[in-house]
């Protein structure tokens, strides 16, 4: 018998509840889209960011003490080097996943034939290496420097290129010495000397347009430092830092137990400096706070924006709900006095009433699901111009969220019902 009456009210009022179904998909979809969005912007956001270069910078633990007392930055002030030889370490890290890109570099002073003094910079291109994991990476200045425009020539390729110590020459240096691609400098060390290879000229808008950059090995040769390296740059995707994150980045030691493991096992940039530094000998590893601080601020706003928009999706969507059903009841208020007046209490009418809307949200909550999917795919494609990935945890999510907003807007139909007299509804009060 409820069976056959949920039926055939469907059917009767099936343009009302094709509203109400319309109205749920429309807030299904936008909390599906917002939410999927906002669980993968910040993979997005922090790829995006990583075009404008390293957020970790690891130096020699020696060399940093002198610069924090000195306040000296971006030189060495000591002859002390890290090893070239534990680079692979990196990627040994707990959050070795999160290392997107890294690159060593060495700075040394060359002299040209005519005696020009010049700061000729070691580091990798695209160099391959193979890991102690068993991996392989291709990493280097070529993605981590993506910002530098090409005014002539190429980027140096390590691997496949014929020409042997390629370099790559400042615009601002290759236009005083009136050098193109093509051409080869000699360059004399302190310990060596070398013939370079210009491959391409670079446009930074920085310092690096006074400075050549070839591979590390070459330039290594020069000072007889085989094996040593001045810095390393590192990529990593990072979460934004809390209260948690800033007490360890002062000192790891003053958490607890239980703070300790929440903090190393979540990618904070400062957990992931801990992380290099216990991998790389003698070493301080520390976030470039500038990139930092704007990816947090960034995945903030981002998804404060999309929270926001879900609230006001759902709030006008549970608005919509309680209008239709509203209405619905109004509509019909003889059949639920009749019904009252041949014995059916309050509930078993309630139970009746969410049960044609019970179907009629699923029915709308299914819809919305994919629609909304499809269109984080859209706004994937468009900001990001990538996929936005599937996550399971969305649809119990959105799930909840639909029931709590149809049971909220049904909320005045509810009590409307258990108003109804049915003496003055059958009387046509």
């Amino acid at each position: 018998m409820f069976l056959r009456m949920l039926r055939g009210a469907l059917f009767r009022q099936w343009k009302k509840m094709l509203m109400i179904a319309f109205t749920i998909a429309l807030g299904a979809s936008l909390a599906t889209s917002m939410l999927s969005v906002m669980l993968d912007v910040g993979e997005k956001v922090n790829q995006e960011l990583k075009a404008y270069g390293a957020n970790i910078t690891v130096v020699p633990k020696e060399n940093s003490v002198v610069s924090d007392l000195y306040e000296i930055e971006g030189e060495d002030n000591t002859d002390v080097y890290l090893h070239e030889d534990e680079l692979g370490k990196i990627k040994t890290i707990f959050w070795a996943f999160n290392i997107v890109d890294y690159a060593p570099f060495i700075n040394v002073k060359g002299t040209l034939d005519d005696g020009t003094e010049l700061d000729v910079i070691g580091s990798w291109f695209n160099h391959h290496m193979d890991l102690p994991t068993g991996e392989s990476l291709d990493a280097g200045i070529v993605s981590l420097r993506s910002w530098w425009e090409i005014a002539e020539g190429d980027w140096y390729d390590e691997q496949t290129s014929t020409v042997k110590n390629g370099a790559m020459v400042g615009t601002a240096l290759a236009e005083r010495e009136g050098w193109s691609v093509g051409d080869t400098i000699h360059i004399t060390g302190e310990k060596g000397n070398g013939d370079f290879t210009i491959v391409g000229i670079i446009d930074s808008g920085g310092e690096e347009d006074e400075q050549i950059f070839a591979a590390l090995d070459p330039v290594q040769e020069l000072a007889g430092l085989d094996g040593c390296i001045d810095s390393i740059e590192v990529s990593a995707l990072t979460t934004p830092d809390n209260e948690l994150a800033e007490k360890a980045a002062k000192d790891p030691s003053s958490l607890t137990v239980a703070q300790y493991e929440t903090w190393y096992c979540t990618a904070y940039a400062s957990a992931i400096c801990y992380q290099i530094q216990e991998v790389i000998t003698d070493s301080v590893a520390s976030p470039v706070r500038q990139v930092a601080d704007s990816e947090g601020a960034i995945l903030e706003k981002t998804e404060l924006l999309m929270i926001l928009i879900t609230i006001l999706s759902l709030i006008g969507a549970a608005l919509g709900i309680c209008n239709l059903v509203t209405a619905s009841v109004m509509e019909r208020s003889a059949e639920i006095g009749l019904m009252k007046a041949v014995g059916a209490h309050n509930g078993a009418i309630t139970l009746l009433i969410l049960a044609e809307i019970t179907v009629t949200t699923i029915i709308g909550g299914i819809v919305g699901y994919f629609a909304g999917f499809g269109l984080a795919q859209v706004i994937g494609q468009t900001v990001f111009g990538s996929a936005i990935t599937m996550r399971t945890m969305v649809i119990p999510i959105v799930a909840v969220l639909i029931i709590l907003v149809t049971l909220a807007g049904s909320i005045p139909a509810i009590r409307a019902i258990a108003r109804m007299d049915p003496t003055e509804v059958l009387h046509g009060k």
